[in-house]
């Protein structure tokens, strides 16, 4: 049997009722169901204000019916045994263990069942605070709910940085003088885990995530936006992205309106100020200015850069340097 967290036992039980309110308290509501074998479930968890991460197994075949959380996703990873799992009826996923995992989402109803052996590590992680991620990672505002693929596959790459990472995370979160003693880089590799999720994941915005979207949907303009992207640190104008783009100033802002619904200049603006956001919500709030980073990313009216900040992200920057 698997040893994570073991400094932040939840339960240790024999009881199907008694394993049955554990897994509520840390996780969601559900209905809970065992074959004949004996219970012998073991459940430590750490908790944080966004995300949860456990070390659960019952070692019994036992079934979970959970209904929509409306304000969480969970993730199942399986470590050894296996898992079937249905969602809404309509989807279905086999997974054999450190191969496969499982996505609930916070609108659809699941139903997994797990074999005797099974052992998991699982996140539960808020919607407010898996969307704000996505959001930082994209640049604009996520309004929907991720629609995860009901399967996860930890054999892909991506899939495997996923594993090893939960893993990780796990191993610090367990270790005397490890991250549960540093929350500045506990929210760094959180954050971290967070991005390995979204691209191990398939959804509806991984196309825009992994740039397979903004290629088809951007033609001739790709490689501007990949420049602004990699230099916003620069100095950029509409006469050194036309360069770029091999056209001419006119046509370069015809095709930003035309593509992006916005001028060259603003849509460096909006880059400039997700490298902002991206950087205060990294930074340490005792050791780092709001006036220092802007600077950095080319915004020298504090005011200004305040307003268009909360214009797009709907907070202050002191707002986001504090989280």
């Amino acid at each position: 049997m698997g040893d994570y967290l073991t400094s932040a036992p939840v339960v240790h039980t024999t009881s199907f009722e008694e394993a049955r309110e554990a897994v509520t308290s840390v996780y969601l509501p559900h209905r809970l169901e065992g074959g004949s074998d004996v219970l012998d479930m073991r459940l430590n968890a750490v908790t944080d204000r966004h995300l949860t991460l456990g070390y659960l197994t019952y070692q019994a075949e036992t079934e979970l019916w959970m209904p929509p959380t409306d304000v969480c996703y969970h993730v199942n990873l399986d470590l050894v045994g296996e898992t079937w799992a249905s969602r809404g009826g309509r989807s279905s996923a086999h997974t054999r263990p450190r191969r496969g995992g499982t996505v609930l989402t916070p609108d659809v109803q699941t139903t997994v069942r797990w074999s005797h052996d099974a052992e998991q590590l699982i996140l539960k992680i808020s919607r407010a605070g898996l969307e704000s991620h996505l959001a930082d990672l994209l640049g604009r505002p996520v309004v929907d709910v991720v629609a995860f693929d009901l399967f996860l596959d930890l054999e892909s790459a991506a899939g495997q940085s996923l594993l090893r990472s939960v893993q990780f995370l796990a191993t610090e979160l367990d270790r005397p003088g490890g991250l549960a003693d540093s929350p500045l880089a506990r929210r760094q590799l959180e954050s971290y885990v967070l991005t390995q999720l979204l691209l191990a994941g398939r959804h509806q915005y991984t196309d825009d995530l992994t740039g397979r979207g903004d290629r088809a949907r951007l033609g001739r303009l790709a490689p501007v936006v990949r420049h602004i992207e990699e230099h916003a640190h620069e100095a950029l104008t509409p006469e050194v992205l036309a360069r770029v783009g091999c056209v001419s100033v006119r046509t370069l802002h015809a095709a930003f309106q035309e593509q992006l619904g916005e001028s060259p200049m603003a849509h460096v603006r909006r880059v400039r100020l997700a490298k902002v956001r991206a950087e205060l919500l990294a930074s340490d709030p005792l050791e780092t200015r709001v006036t220092d980073v802007a600077t950095r990313w080319g915004f020298f009216h504090q005011s200004r850069f305040a307003q268009q900040y909360r214009a797009q992200f709907d907070e202050l920057p002191s707002a986001t340097l504090q989280r």
